[in-house]
C-alpha cells in the first residue's frame, strides 16, 4: 500500500483507540426524572408540585358539569369522551371535562392562560406538544397562572416557556403507570366520539352549585 494511503488509516485507529475504544471508569446512571422501581414517582421532587390523590372517576353525560376543586383540575369526576391527547395543540380552550378524562389515560395537558401569555411563549410550548404521544396543550381562560401542567393527581404551575420542570415533569408523568389509572388505554379518539377539530366548547363561569346537572368532583 502506497504511504500516502497509511495516514488516514494511522489517524483512524489512533481516534478509536483514544475515544471508543478507550475504558470509561464508573457505572451509567439512570434520567433523575424518569420513573424506576426505586423511585416510581420522580415528580415528588419538583418544586412547587401539587398531588392528590385521585382513584378512577365516574363518568358524567356531555349536559353535565363538575364542581372541580382545583382550577385546571388534575382528577376527578370526567366526561365519557376523553379529548384527544396525540400531541394536539388545540387553538381555543376546550370542555374541562373531556380534558380530565385524557388525564386518566396517561396524558400531560399543559394549560396556559391566553391573557398572559404572548405569541412567542405559546409557540415555544406548542413545540414540546406537537405530535408527541400523550400530551395536549390547550389555553385555559381566567386561571391565577400563566402556564399549569396537569397529569392525573398532580399539577405544576410554572411563569415560563423556558422553565425547566416542565420537561422535567412530562418525563416523570407522562404513561408512568404507577401515577394514573388506566395503563394501556389510548389517547386516539374517533370524530364520533370526539371531534379534534371541532371540540366541546369549554365554559369558563363556574358550575352552578345548585344546578341539578352540577356534579361533586
Amino acid at each position: 500500500m502506497h504511504r500516502s494511503a497509511l495516514v488516514p488509516l494511522i489517524l483512524s485507529a489512533a481516534l478509536l483507540a483514544g475515544g471508543c475504544g478507550r475504558a470509561v471508569e464508573g457505572r451509567p446512571t439512570a434520567d433523575a426524572w424518569v420513573p424506576t422501581a426505586d423511585n416510581p414517582d420522580p415528580s415528588l421532587s419538583l418544586d412547587g408540585i401539587e398531588v392528590v390523590d385521585y382513584p378512577p372517576a365516574y363518568h358524567v353525560l356531555p349536559n353535565y358539569r363538575v364542581a372541580y376543586t382545583f382550577s385546571p383540575p388534575m382528577g376527578g369526576r370526567h366526561d365519557n369522551a376523553w379529548a384527544t391527547c396525540t400531541g394536539v395543540v388545540y387553538p381555543e380552550a376546550v370542555r374541562t371535562e373531556n380534558m380530565v378524562h385524557s388525564l386518566e389515560h396517561g396524558a400531560v395537558w399543559i394549560a396556559y392562560d391566553p391573557a398572559a401569555l404572548d405569541d412567542g411563549e405559546i409557540a415555544a410550548l406548542a413545540a414540546r406538544v406537537e405530535g408527541e404521544p400523550y400530551l395536549m396543550m390547550s389555553p385555559y381562560p381566567g386561571m391565577d397562572r400563566r402556564i399549569s401542567l396537569q397529569s392525573w393527581g398532580h399539577r405544576l404551575a410554572v411563569e415560563s416557556s423556558d422553565d425547566e420542570r416542565i420537561d422535567r415533569f412530562v418525563s416523570a408523568l407522562r404513561l408512568n403507570p404507577n401515577t394514573f389509572p388506566e395503563p394501556g388505554a389510548t389517547c386516539a379518539t374517533l370524530p364520533t366520539t370526539f371531534d379534534t377539530a371541532n371540540p366541546p366548547a369549554f365554559v369558563e363561569s363556574a358550575p352552578d352549585p345548585a344546578s341539578p346537572l352540577t356534579l361533586p368532583e
